[in-house]
């Protein structure tokens, strides 16, 4: 089994920054991918980055492209997810997610961090 644990939340100012972080631990030999998620009050629980656990390569919703970073530590299973200009609509509670397989999708999950924007 494979656990996650977020770190970082907490409250920032509108066009402030932040950085939260996911340490992998358990099971992690067979990670295709790790991601960040994001559930706003109300809201569905929706993508917001990933990236693949073997080269790299990123992937970001719309509403965060040119905002938000994410960057692994393959040695250290490891996820960061940095957020610049942040805005009150990204007030969330943020889950990080591990793919164990390409197909498999998302099926890990953290217990989540509050990330909260004041306007």
């Amino acid at each position: 089994q494979v656990q996650l644990v977020e770190s970082g939340g907490g409250l920032v100012q509108a066009g402030g920054s932040m950085r939260l972080s996911c340490a992998a631990s358990g099971r992690t030999f067979s990670t295709y991918a790790m991601g960040w998620f994001r559930q706003a009050p109300g809201k569905e629980r929706e993508f917001v980055a990933s990236v693949n656990w073997t080269d790299a390569s990123t992937y970001f919703a719309d509403s965060v492209k040119r905002r938000f970073a994410i960057s692994r530590d393959y040695a250290k299973n490891m996820v960061w997810l940095q957020a610049y200009n942040l805005k009150p609509e990204d007030t969330a509670v943020y889950y990080c997610a591990l793919a164990g397989t390409p197909s498999g999708g998302f099926d890990t999950w953290g217990q989540g961090t509050q990330v909260t924007v004041s306007s």
